[in-house]
């Protein structure tokens, strides 16, 4: 014979159990596969129903933040959280088996950073991006700071690659993708091409306001936020923020009105609608400071960087820039300079 007191505890089991399916069956009320709006818990603010809403393209940005975005084994989280600044800016440059030989242009390009006026310390803020398997092993063997960018199937990176072929523009592409996974990342970045020297650190020429800085091939006038002024992408500085993602999210699906044609080229079209519509600051940077051999300074007093812009081929890019960094040496070898 069962109790009253067996009855009742029988039915409080039910009650519960009864609780605990229909909570399991409910619908959670935090949509929990709904990406991250930002690292700042602020909303992404993408505008006006643009491209940017499409997720198949955050997906190929790499800004998705799921794992068939994102290789399970992948170390890129951990490198830049080591490289990083206090204010999580890091520095980063890409390189090729033949940029990254021996005697080539990396090797020249670390060089200045350690010959330079205060900017050996921010090797330690580096990330160097191997495109492929030859130049990660080599970047290896002369910097603590490397990172393989997963291969693509049937492109072979290794070599010089002639400016505007195939293979040329989709690095350029590429490359553009990978800064956005960066910025999606929480991370400010400054991208310089392995074909600048650094002499100074450039970052103490773009004022706090801007989102956007980047060096251009001449600088006509003295106003920095005139978007008249034509971009180079080799040097670039973006902070990171839902604004700058957007833009990025924009501007790589900006490539599709103008096909065959690289980063920089479409970014000129559409700097404009963009740094609009997304409320980003966009700045170029003065040629006396961030020079090359487009409108090139010799003021060793002012110069923070020069790029071998304007000049075409591996070779010619490695002597010019070479004889600027025995220049710079003898310079500083007869002044003393402190900034």
């Amino acid at each position: 014979m069962y109790t009253m007191r067996d009855i009742l505890g029988f039915l409080a089991v039910v009650a519960v159990a009864t609780t605990a399916i229909v909570l399991l069956l409910s619908p959670s009320p935090c949509p929990c596969d709904v990406m991250s709006s930002s690292n700042h818990g602020e909303p992404l603010a993408l505008g006006n129903g643009t491209q940017a809403d499409d997720p198949s393209i955050k997906q190929n940005l790499g800004m998705v933040g799921s794992s068939s975005s994102t290789p399970v084994d992948d170390k890129l989280p951990e490198l830049l959280r080591r490289a990083a600044m206090d204010d999580k800016t890091i520095i980063m440059t890409f390189t090729n088996e033949a940029w990254a030989a021996n005697g080539s242009l990396m090797d020249l390009f670390l060089e200045s950073f350690r010959v330079g006026v205060r900017t050996e310390p921010l090797l330690k803020h580096l990330v160097i991006i191997a495109v492929d398997a030859n130049a990660y092993e080599r970047c290896q063997q002369t910097h603590p700071l490397c990172y393989a960018l997963p291969a693509e199937e049937g492109i072979n990176y290794a070599s010089e690659q002639a400016y505007m072929a195939k293979d040329y523009l989709n690095m350029m592409w590429r490359r553009n993708r990978f800064q956005a996974r960066i910025l999606a990342l929480g991370y400010n970045f400054v991208f310089t091409d392995v074909d600048i020297i650094w002499l100074r650190n450039p970052l103490l020429r773009i004022p706090v306001g801007a989102d956007i800085a980047m060096s251009s091939d001449r600088f006509p006038g003295d106003n920095p936020y005139d978007l008249e002024k034509a971009a180079n992408g080799g040097f670039v500085y973006v902070k990171a923020s839902p604004r700058t993602e957007a833009f990025y999210v924009d501007w790589y699906a900006a490539r599709e009105a103008y096909p065959g044609n690289h980063e920089q080229f479409v970014f000129d079209q559409v700097k404009r609608e963009l740094s609009a519509r997304h409320g980003v600051r966009v700045q170029f940077v003065d040629t006396a400071y961030l020079t090359g051999f487009c409108e090139l300074s010799k003021d060793f007093r002012k110069v923070c960087t020069v790029h071998a812009n304007c000049l075409v081929g591996l070779k010619d890019k490695l002597a010019k820039l070479a004889g600027v960094l025995n220049e710079w040496k003898q310079f500083m070898a007869t002044n003393a300079l402190t900034d």
